[in-house]
């Protein structure tokens, strides 16, 4: 016994050539002629394993592997190696390696059984998240020492002050693009003039505060979405429960307090950028002085419309707050769910933002402030 693998092809006039297979086919010494064996172009029609010394696993699929390419039978193995041989023929995958595809009148409802289920799951959740934060608020209230300002007051600054630069070049752009594009338009009536009340009311009334709402929702609910499921992964929120302080309080009445408040601000704030904007297109493309431009707002926006406004941005706020809040919270596992419940709390905020905006669009016209 050499302790080495080698083979032979002998021509044969029946159903192919002959490979005799001689020496020891083990996982050791098999390398040096994988390759050749595999080489082979000629047809094989039976492969002899009578001269075989020893062979193990790996020996015994090499075998049946040739054997499956090129149709060929194993003969002349003794009952050791033709038992080897069984148990790697009984191990050979022969099933589909992906099931049947279910029909779709069978797969559509079952998915959307599943959807159904996922949201019911999801309003106890969020029901249950939401009587979590009123108990929070509740022992606030009853222990004003425990309040975290200083969390507060952070978290104001991230929300608030630190996005004034980028919603207040988004803001100062759309109020350009309603003026230069609403005037196009009015001038072929020669009412270019009403460019002025174009800009006030759809920036004071709508789009100031739902943009503002959307890119807090993409730049602060994310921010507490993906900090919140950090810390549930590094067991920092099972830590703060341990030493006896309440997650809610200090981390997510803070962020809802402050993204709360400063929707307010920052939705005044982008609906006068906005203004500005429309003020220096009509300086610059109608002839209106930007002053003129800004006494005329004054005169042709109903002040309800601004009052509109203001009474969404609060609730546009808490929306974002809790929706990435919440999900920061449902974070376990993995690295991938902070990614995967990040988006969900964008894409949820944003979501409930515009649902809500339709639905005060239709409130406030009822009530008269149409």
């Amino acid at each position: 016994m050499d302790g080495t693998a080698d083979f032979a092809l002998e021509e044969d006039g029946e159903g192919g050539a002959r490979l005799s297979l001689s020496g020891s086919y083990l996982v050791s010494t098999i390398g040096p002629i994988d390759q050749d064996l595999f080489a082979i172009r000629e047809q094989i029609g039976a492969i002899d394993l009578s001269q075989i010394e020893e062979i193990d696993t790996v020996g015994a699929y090499i075998t049946c592997r040739l054997a499956a390419e090129h149709n060929a039978d194993i003969v002349g193995a003794n009952p050791s190696v033709q038992r080897i041989l069984d148990a790697i023929d009984r191990t050979a995958a022969g099933a589909e390696m992906t099931p049947a595809r279910v029909p779709v009148w069978e797969r559509v409802p079952y998915a959307l059984a599943e959807k159904v289920f996922a949201a019911k799951s999801g309003i106890f959740g969020v029901v249950g998240f939401f009587g979590q934060i009123l108990l929070g608020f509740g022992a606030l209230i009853r222990h004003p020492s425990t309040f975290p300002m200083k969390a507060l007051v952070r978290q104001m600054e991230l929300v608030g002050v630190s996005a004034l630069p980028i919603i207040g070049l988004m803001s100062f752009l759309i109020g350009v693009v309603i003026a230069q594009q609403g005037a196009v338009q009015l001038e072929q009536f020669g009412a270019e003039a009403l460019t002025v009340n174009l800009v006030g009311r759809i920036t004071l009334r709508e789009l100031g505060v739902l943009m503002t709402a959307i890119m807090v929702a993409g730049r602060s609910g994310s921010a507490f979405a993906a900090q919140i499921g950090t810390m549930k992964l590094t067991e920092e929120v099972d830590a703060m429960r341990t030493i006896g302080i309440s997650p809610i309080e200090v981390l997510v009445i803070p962020r809802i307090l402050a993204c709360t408040f400063m929707m307010v601000l920052l939705g005044f704030y982008a609906s006068i950028v906005a203004i500005v904007g429309g003020a220096v297109v009509g300086q610059v493309a109608l002839g209106i002085p930007f002053f003129t431009f800004l006494e005329r707002i004054q005169e042709v926006v109903p002040s309800y419309d601004l009052w509109v406004g203001m009474i969404k941005a609060p609730v546009f706020g808490l929306i974002v707050a809790l929706a990435g809040c919440y999900h920061g919270m449902q974070v376990k596992g993995n690295s991938e769910e902070v990614g995967r419940r990040t988006t969900m709390a964008v894409v949820s905020a944003i979501f409930a933002v515009i649902v809500l905006d339709a639905f005060f669009a239709v409130f406030f016209s009822e009530v008269g402030w149409g």
